[in-house]
């Protein structure tokens, strides 16, 4: 076998599951921040789910790669509750829909941020 250190001039394409940057780590808790502001400014989770796809190679195998998928997949998933309640509105169960859609936004949100504060990732679970 050969057990020979790798060369220092060859380039690493992926972090260890231990090494975070600082810069990782702010990316992510800005595209939270953006998920957040949202409620303001709607667009503003759409620039969220866009760092998320172009930065998520960064975070292979990091902590933080978990909560690149928890951000695409509450931005996803808020998209697709959103259109079926405002389809839905018309027949009344819409605002229901609607209402149980930005409640479980809010609750991604919170935990997502939470588990991000204490350094711990995320499963891939629906809540």
């Amino acid at each position: 076998m050969d057990n020979q250190p790798v060369s220092s001039s060859q380039p690493s394409t992926q972090t260890t599951a231990s090494t975070v940057t600082e810069q990782q780590k702010n990316v992510v808790l800005i595209v939270y921040v953006l998920q957040a502001v949202s409620f303001v400014v709607g667009l503003t989770s759409v620039a969220g789910v866009i760092i998320n796809y172009l930065k998520r190679d960064e975070v292979k195998g990091t902590w933080l790669e978990s909560h690149m998928r928890w951000q695409i997949k509450t931005f996803w998933y808020m998209l697709l509750g959103g259109f079926i309640g405002f389809l839905l509105v018309i027949v009344g169960i819409g605002f229901i829909i609607l209402l149980v859609t930005v409640v479980w936004y809010i609750y991604r949100i919170i935990k997502g941020w939470l588990a991000y504060n204490e350094g711990k990732a995320l499963s891939d679970g629906f809540l």
